[in-house]
């Protein structure tokens, strides 16, 4: 994740410094994260009163209210730490048709960090972009609007909270570790099939990874497009997946990550039944329990496979009936010749891939042991991987180079599946 970069602004010729020889902060500076502590608190504890004194008269229609929502739904997550920060933005002057709308003695555009924690799960806070437009009115820095101006190339993130009341559910997973599904009312049915499963992901999770890891996540399920798309990002369309783990900042020395979020669709109630629910489940807490073991760029086919291999592992269920695509494909033109390609991930081709990912992991746990699978995932998880590193990979932990093993697998593949007759 890029650093921030630090802007020391020099007025006339002279730069006063604290005692400690640190640059000071600019009054307006130590104003306007006054005007931040002051509406963190507001917004902890719903204070109408207190949030109406923080939003301007000429502030964009509904702010206030939208400020009184957000604060009542946040207040159903129990939170750690919650606050924004001005950071090391500088802000922007705004363009002078809406400095003169505003009719303030001054307007700036900021980006601030909007910094939380849930109790339970987070150890260390999250910070998202938050962008602000501000008027100062005598001494006085009053909130305009949250949204970024026209035209600009800032942004909002806008959390759960900012979509309506939350229903929040508790759920023990195991040494005294506590997970939370949060959703909203209207889709409390999926919130508590998700936590009557929880506990029982983790276990599978367990006994697959082993238990060095934090054994708890908070799983999100969203109401909405604009929701899930906020979470996730738009690299991913809810109206195609039902599910996907995000993490913020991942340090691999430390083991350490921030803002580990299973997200499941608006369209996974829908789509999913017992089973798939079951096994997407406990895919995306693989992820989670990898997290810090995984470097990006790492080959799809042993990061998806193996979490697939926890999803449906001990599952009811022929190849046929769980990689059906794959089954197909056997049935009809004999097993793939080479492993899935991190491309064949995305497009027309990527169930097929996906599935076969799967049977890779599940041949290797039947053929190899599961323990040994686990150890096929920690050798290969560490970045992106060229011929002569899979071969040096496979034979130290399988003892077959690439060719080999593909050849087993096709021979496992094409066993499990009858050939097409006619």
């Amino acid at each position: 994740m890029a650093g921030l970069i630090v802007a020391v602004v020099a007025v006339g010729l002279t730069l006063a410094f604290t005692p400690d020889d640190e640059p000071a902060e600019p009054a307006s500076r130590t104003a306007v994260q006054g005007l931040l502590d002051t509406w963190s608190r507001a917004v902890r504890s719903a204070d109408r009163a207190a949030l109406a004194a923080l939003v301007d008269p000429q502030a964009r229609p509904g702010l206030l209210d939208a400020e009184v929502r957000r604060a009542e739904a946040l207040a159903a997550l129990p939170l750690a730490d919650f606050g924004y920060e001005l950071g090391q933005d500088p802000g922007t002057d705004v363009t002078d048709d809406v400095g003169a709308r505003l009719g303030a003695d001054e307007a700036r555009a900021h980006t601030v960090l909007l910094r939380y924690a849930v109790e339970g799960i987070d150890d260390e806070p999250t910070r998202k972009p938050v962008t602000l437009l501000l008027a100062r009115r005598g001494e006085q820095w009053r909130l305009v609007d949250d949204r970024p101006l026209p035209g600009a190339e800032t942004t909002t993130w806008r959390g759960p909270w900012d979509y309506g009341p939350l229903l929040v559910r508790a759920v023990d997973t195991g040494a005294g570790g506590r997970s939370l599904v949060v959703g909203h009312p209207e889709h409390s049915s999926l919130v508590s099939d998700i936590a009557g499963e929880l506990e029982a992901a983790v276990e599978a999770v367990d006994a697959a990874w082993g238990t060095e890891w934090p054994r708890r996540a908070l799983v999100l399920v969203t109401a909405s497009h604009d929701e899930f798309t906020a979470q996730v990002g738009s690299r991913y369309n809810g109206a195609e997946i039902a599910a996907v783990a995000v993490s913020d900042a991942v340090d691999h020395e430390r083991g350490e990550t921030t803002g580990q979020r299973i997200v499941f669709s608006p369209a996974a109630g829908q789509r999913l039944d017992a089973a798939g629910l079951r096994a997407i489940l406990r895919h995306e807490l693989t992820h989670v329990a990898a997290r810090t073991d995984t470097v990006d760029g790492s080959p799809l086919w042993i990061l998806e496979g193996y979490a697939d291999y926890v999803g449906y592992r001990n599952a009811d269920g022929a190849l046929g009936v769980i990689a059906p695509t794959l089954a197909a494909a056997v049935a009809e033109r004999g097993a793939p010749t080479a492993l899935p390609t991190d491309a064949d991930f995305a497009g027309d081709g990527a169930r097929l891939a996906y599935e076969s990912a799967w049977s890779i992991a599940t041949f290797v746990a039947g053929e190899f042991g599961g323990d040994r699978l686990t150890a096929l995932y920690r050798r290969l998880a560490t970045g992106p991987v060229d011929a002569a590193e899979l071969d040096a990979a496979l034979g130290d932990v399988l003892g077959a180079d690439a060719e080999q093993f593909v050849a087993r697998w096709q021979t496992w593949l094409e066993a499990q599946v009858p050939a097409r007759v006619g």
